[in-house]
């Protein structure tokens, strides 16, 4: 089943961990803020979605089940 994933805009500092570790999730806004392009997330993007949410350093991936 595809998981939810969404950026806490208000933690993100805009770093691009995320966008470098899972790009065909993870994209830079206007503002430069990570945001997820995708949607749910398929099972098999979820492996390079968690180390993205891992790598983050404001913790501002959040995977919802």
């Amino acid at each position: 089943m595809p998981k939810k994933v969404y950026v806490k805009k208000e933690n993100c500092i805009g770093c691009g961990v995320c966008t470098a570790i899972a790009p065909s999730v993870f994209a830079l806004d206007a503002d430069g803020l990570a945001e997820n392009v995708l949607g749910d997330i398929p099972e098999d993007l979820m492996p390079s979605v968690e180390e993205a949410a891992a790598s983050c350093p404001t913790q501002a991936i959040i995977i919802e089940d």
